[in-house]
């Protein structure tokens, strides 16, 4: 979905957040060093005049504490969604057999633990703050609320929309991000770590 949303856009470079592997072991310090990792990218993308658009399953939280956040133009995120019964369907049936009832359920629970975050960063911040890696920054949004303006994470609910439908979705939301940093009203403009 993310890729056809990209395609349709110009300045615009499309990534997958695994998409140079993944570990075997991966912990939170790889997934904080890989945003790092990703953010550094971006600022390079950036110094081109080139948008970065990361799918993963990175949160906020965790894009923001990364060491090089600030230095970003601005930050925007989007969370694609998608109900527990479809979630676990879609899941049984993309790889048969791959993956069990316990591995299913994890995947639910990060699921709802991403949806809190959206909403609010003072739920649960240990499951990304613990034992994490050290360079990370969590002081910058440590002490927000859900009431923060800055705390802004977009919810793209497809659970019974067509593809075609969520890919015009994200288009719609990429672009609207753009004009938002453009008139400078995003809220993660340059300048929200100051």
């Amino acid at each position: 979905m993310a890729y056809a949303a990209a395609d349709r856009l110009a300045q615009i470079a499309m990534h997958d957040f695994d998409e140079l592997g993944v570990p075997e072991g991966a912990d939170r310090h790889w997934r904080h060093r890989m945003t790092e990792m990703w953010v550094r990218r971006a600022l390079e993308y950036q110094d081109r005049g080139i948008d970065l658009l990361l799918s993963g399953q990175s949160p906020l939280g965790e894009v923001l504490a990364a060491p090089s956040a600030p230095l970003l133009d601005g930050i925007a995120v989007c969370l694609v969604d998608v109900d527990d019964p479809v979630r676990r369907a879609r899941l049984a049936e993309r790889d048969a057999g791959r993956w069990d009832s316990q591995a299913i359920d994890a995947f639910l629970g990060w699921a709802e633990w991403h949806r809190k975050h959206a909403a609010d960063p003072s739920h649960r911040p240990d499951v990304i703050t613990d034992d994490s890696w050290p360079e990370m920054v969590w002081r910058r949004w440590t002490g927000w609320n859900a009431g923060d303006v800055r705390w802004r994470t977009q919810l793209l609910d497809t659970t019974d929309r067509p593809v075609t439908e969520s890919v015009e979705q994200v288009e719609q939301w990429i672009t609207e991000q753009r004009n938002a940093l453009q008139a400078s009203q995003l809220p993660l403009r340059r300048g929200w770590a100051s």
